[in-house]
């Protein structure tokens, strides 16, 4: 191409850019795409050095890949699946796993698993291809993808364990760990990192463990006797996790935990808890009274959807309960929400 062609291109693009968010100003999705443009600029001005532009070139590029293949599928949810890509077929793990994943498809949620073999394939196994993300991993000693996600527009390979876990995490409404190696422990702890610090929104987050083993009861031990009794963490963050001993207890929990509450949004200083049915007033009152550690100030109240949630309408017809909330401690809201089901069911 010429240089003039170039310059004419550039040209073309600048013009296109001034008329496509001259008015960005009424419109939040242009406001964040200006947003970016005008980053990736300011890069150029900051001189920074080239491997910090491959970084972020590279992650920006994996990150709208895989937005774009989840997009279609926002209106279901999924579990993560974690566990030890060496458990080989037949083991008893192994067929946990798919049995786990076979009823959590038949219930309605998709699975997203690492997409290679072991723990990974019996999740993709159990759910089948039409129900499963693989989200696999470039690593220097090749992770093929297992047969079952292999061909499949739902398969994404990552560059960067950041944004692969972002998307674990991002994308799942309940997380499911197996036993494994040094990659299911980060996840864990990733996710458990994200759910105590109310930088992931909550969910249940079940360990797999079959009966007579004591592979996460060991952790859990580990985890008192250790973090808990050193004042490392609280023993509100022991609730944010629950030991299972079948396929059955680990899909019926996550069921539970979504069978009052739906979902939350933050909107300003509002807390907006929707629900599947109307809490009754004593109820209501009774979590007011158990919870009001969380309410920087008022009550707990029921309320219709506020204006911010316009861009959900679909979840219009919920009912919510809103509060202004302090945001102390997660896992406190994380156990308002297991009352939440407790007295909503009753």
């Amino acid at each position: 191409m010429s240089p003039s062609r170039r310059l004419e291109s550039l040209e073309d693009l600048v013009q296109q850019l001034t008329e496509a968010y001259r008015n960005a100003h009424v419109d939040l999705a242009s406001r964040l795409e200006r947003d970016l443009i005008m980053n990736a600029l300011r890069y150029r001005r900051s001189r920074v050095d080239t491997l910090d532009l491959k970084i972020i070139n590279r992650a920006m590029a994996e990150f709208r890949y895989a937005a774009r293949v989840f997009k279609p599928y926002r209106g279901r949810r999924k579990v993560s699946i974690f566990g030890s890509s060496r458990t080989p077929l037949g083991e008893p793990y192994y067929e946990l796993a798919i049995e786990f994943a076979r009823l959590m498809a038949q219930s309605g949620f998709m699975v997203i698993t690492g997409g290679a073999e072991g723990i990974m394939k019996a999740g993709n196994v159990g759910a089948g291809a039409a129900d499963s993300f693989g989200a696999n991993i470039m690593l220097p000693a090749e992770q093929a993808s297992n047969e079952v996600i292999a061909d499949d527009p739902k398969l994404i390979t990552f560059r960067y364990f950041f944004t692969r876990k972002l998307f674990f995490v991002m994308e799942a409404h309940a997380i499911a760990l197996f036993p494994g190696g040094f990659g299911t422990h980060d996840e864990g702890f990733e996710v458990l990192t994200l759910l105590q610090t109310g930088k992931a929104p909550p969910m249940p987050l079940v360990l797999m463990e079959l009966p007579g083993e004591d592979y996460w009861e060991s952790w859990d031990w580990f985890i008192r006797t250790q973090m808990l009794q050193r004042g490392l963490i609280s023993s509100d963050d022991l609730s944010l996790y629950r030991i299972v001993h079948s396929s059955a207890e680990g899909h019926d929990w996550i069921l539970s935990y979504y069978s009052i509450y739906h979902s939350q949004r933050q909107v300003g200083d509002k807390l907006v808890i929707r629900l599947e049915r109307e809490l009754a007033d004593n109820r209501l009152a009774q979590l007011n009274r158990e919870f009001g550690d969380l309410v920087a100030s008022g009550s707990m109240e029921k309320t219709a959807p506020l204006p911010a949630e316009a861009d959900e309408a679909e979840l219009n017809t919920k009912p919510r309960v809103m509060f202004t909330y302090n945001r102390q401690s997660p896992a406190r809201l994380h156990q308002l929400i297991l009352a939440i089901n407790e007295v909503g069911s009753g």
